[in-house]
């Protein structure tokens, strides 16, 4: 991410798969110190059934948050609700706050 220098403004980011799967996060929570972009395991490249080329892990997150066959990171300033957020999940999914669905229905 430092390389890519994010102007300020940049707050919320989208991941994008192959699939066409999009999920959001906020900036703070993709820059945490234990989130990874796979890519390989054991040496080998991440296999297709495990998400390869690259896969988002995101650990403080529920699992939705991760995006399988990562394809791109998107920055913007303003949130945009992902896949699973638009169909009424929650926008944070913080499993230590059991946020699962969203408030806003």
């Amino acid at each position: 991410m430092a390389l890519a220098a994010p102007l300020p403004t940049a707050q919320f980011v989208t991941l994008h798969g192959y699939d066409n799967y999009t999920t959001n996060l906020p900036l703070e929570a993709l820059l945490d110190d234990d989130v990874l972009v796979a890519h390989s395991v054991l040496g080998k490249p991440l296999a297709r059934e495990h998400g390869g080329p690259a896969r988002m892990i995101v650990p403080k997150r529920y699992a939705w948050k991760g995006a399988k066959w990562l394809k791109a990171i998107e920055l913007h300033e303003f949130d945009r609700r992902g896949f699973w957020e638009v169909r009424g999940y929650h926008i944070e999914a913080d499993p230590f706050l059991e946020q699962r669905f969203s408030d806003d229905e």
